[in-house]
């Protein structure tokens, strides 16, 4: 065990927080942190980092355990530069290397007594260094640096010149290097792109110590996490496995808590009736029993009711006719920006029912695609045709569609105004607008309430092709998992962008990456996606494009260039194992060198010790060399 909460109980006034939370975490475990907003997640995670005291309980921390935390202030110096930053997350580390150096330069010019006490002291520094990884210290560093998106032009930036995000990007790298025995991390993926966020899957689930985590990337959790701890209306529910197995458990947990709320419901009104029919019969044995009824009544221990009860939105998606079986087709389609293309000649087909999603890298187009097929934008080549009978829907993720003046009431009525005023009060109750909510106005709204406004439109209009950019933005995870629902039963086709990968896990049946002005195919949905990718990479495996010039001298330059790309990444292959069996050679070396050191008979002999200890100098020197070429290649 590694830490423990027991008992933790903490209230603001008479809003109760935390209500006697237990639960612990063994070693290498790690656990995802999870509930609604205000469930008390940040409350407890200050409460573990003592900054709160706990109205009542405790946390235990493992004996001689250190503990790590994504700080939203700095604990460093902001007019260092990035990588000096992180050199000093290890500087214990480049301080024993240095007394290792000294220690070396005195043995060279003591004997006897004095030379075997720095003998003794150079092993323990050697053995102490070798256990911190003091030999990759600084490919550690620059392995932490690239997989956090900062180049080796970024290392020399001063810290005080970074955004917000770069800066909290930096302290998430000076946690990492810095190895507590656990690390509590609160939204860890927020300011991180794809790649940051694959990186850091991978690091989290390579490092050796435990990992608390708060993070409302659901994806993240799936691919990291072995258990959800839950919290709910102030209490702890521990769920083991993955996100994915929590949230099928706790839906499970969710229906029986709400039936059993309702059956009890249902048997106080039963009583409440019977006892009153009782009193009505005004004589003395049927007054005692309803004494009696009621006595048991307020006896009985009244369920809560559950979370959701009262906080789930409601959404159906149904076309009102259906589309041709052909529902969008673009081709040789082009746009760019002041002389800065996006994409070029894409050709891109939609069938009906297909739930298709758009993925890339910020600023190669995907919403400018997306306006263009809504005629929100002109292209600068091609041609975009929609399908017969084809009813189009479309989710701004601006929202930018709205008239700011009216009230959340008059956006609807404005919009279908054959809806009469109870039937627009029903869907917007759907969305959670309930009694004077549906006279807020517009411009005052929220992300998250401006994205169920969006929905509920979407939803009332019926359309057969629903185009949606980022539908997911500013909803919680309840909200997203019932927009899932909604699109996996949804029978009409949807095409749509989203960075959200579990939800684009879920729903999508097909995926383009749009990348280097281009579209790449992958049937199936994002796992089947990653699993491509993988492919390509080690295997040199390019899946088949679906967009590009159809003139054969540009395929023949295609195919060429495709070509010289295989056999670039084979050489990189090659060597990459070269430098591995190398490494492998050196690693052993440094091995079979070290138990050299060790025996008492090269201890007494220094010409020896220095002899051996300048070799083993010399081989870890190639070594780290030879970890940095490799992650340069791995790259």
């Amino acid at each position: 065990m590694i830490l423990a909460c027991q008992n933790i109980s903490k209230s603001f006034g008479d809003n109760v927080i935390l209500n006697h939370i237990n639960f612990h975490i063994e070693e290498k475990e790690k656990v995802a942190l999870v509930g609604i907003n205000g469930a008390g997640k940040s409350t407890l995670l200050k409460i573990i980092m003592e900054q709160l005291s706990p109205d009542e309980g405790q946390v235990l921390l493992g004996k001689g355990a250190t503990i790590g935390y994504l700080s939203q202030q700095p604990d460093y110096d902001l007019n260092m530069t990035i990588y000096d930053a992180m050199a000093d997350a290890k500087k214990h580390v480049f301080e024993l290397e240095q007394q290792i150096r000294q220690t070396e330069e005195q043995m060279k010019q003591k004997t006897g007594e004095e030379l075997e006490q720095l003998m003794e002291r150079y092993a323990r520094m050697t053995q102490e260094y070798e256990y911190l990884d003091g030999y990759s210290c600084r490919s550690e560093i620059t392995g932490v640096l690239r997989g956090l998106q900062f180049s080796e032009e970024d290392y020399g930036k001063d810290i005080h010149l970074l955004s917000g995000g770069q800066r909290t990007r930096v302290a998430l790298g000076r946690l990492l290097l810095s190895r507590p025995d656990i690390i509590l991390l609160d939204e860890p993926t927020n300011h991180l792109d794809i790649a940051s966020i694959s990186w850091l899957e991978q690091f989290l689930l390579s490092y050796k110590g435990a990992v608390l985590l708060v993070s409302h990337d659901r994806y993240f959790l799936n691919r990291v996490v072995t258990k959800v701890v839950d919290l709910d209306q102030g209490t702890a529910t521990v769920f083991q496995g993955n996100y994915t197995q929590y949230a099928e458990k706790k839906a499970a947990l969710r229906k029986e808590q709400l039936n059993a709320y309702l059956n009890q419901q249902r048997e106080i009104k039963h009583q409440e009736a019977v006892i009153e029919k009782l009193r009505q019969f005004n004589r003395e044995k049927s007054i005692r029993r309803a004494e009696s009824r009621e006595k048991a009544l307020n006896k009985m221990e009244v369920l809560e009711k559950p979370t959701q009860v009262n906080a789930s939105m409601r959404m159906t998606l149904e076309p009102s006719i259906i589309s041709g079986n052909d529902v969008l087709t673009i081709t040789e389609l082009s746009k760019g920006f002041e002389h800065q293309p996006l994409f070029s000649h894409l050709n891109i087909s939609i069938k009906r029912g297909e739930k298709v999603a758009l993925i890339g890298q910020n600023g190669t187009g995907k919403t400018t695609l997306l306006k263009i097929i809504n005629k929100q934008l002109h292209q600068d080549e091609g041609r975009v045709q929609l399908g017969a009978k084809v009813k189009l829907g479309y989710y701004d993720q601006a929202q930018q569609l709205f008239n700011e003046g009216n009230t959340i009431f008059e956006e609807i009525s404005d919009a279908y105004p054959d809806l009469n005023n109870t039937r627009i009060r029903n869907v917007l109750a759907a969305f959670l607008f309930t009694g004077d909510d549906v006279f807020k106005l517009v411009s005052s709204l929220s992300g998250g309430e401006r994205g169920r406004l969006s929905l509920a439109k979407l939803m009332l209009g019926n359309a057969n092709f629903l185009i949606l950019d980022e539908p997911t933005n500013h909803l919680d995870v309840y909200s997203k998992e019932i927009l899932e629902d909604a699109l996996r039963d949804y029978t009409g086709t949807v095409f749509y962008v989203s960075h959200d990968r579990y939800f684009v896990n879920r729903t999508a049946t097909r995926i383009l990456e749009l990348e280097n002005e281009q579209v790449t195919e992958y049937k199936g949905n994002y796992d089947y996606y990653l699993q491509k990718k993988a492919e390509r990479n080690t295997l040199s495996e390019t899946p088949s494009p679906v967009s590009g010039n159809k003139n054969k001298e540009e395929s023949k330059s295609d195919w060429k260039a495709q070509k010289e790309e295989q056999a670039r990444i084979r050489k990189k292959a090659n060597d990459l194992k070269k430098i591995e069996l190398r490494i492998e050679e050196l690693e052993q070396e440094i091995s079979d060198l070290e138990k050299e050191l060790q025996n008492p008979d090269i201890a007494s002999n220094s010409a020896e010790l220095l002899r051996l200890s300048n070799q083993h100098g010399e081989l870890d020197k190639e070594l780290s060399g030879l970890y940095e070429q490799w992650e340069t290649l791995a790259e």
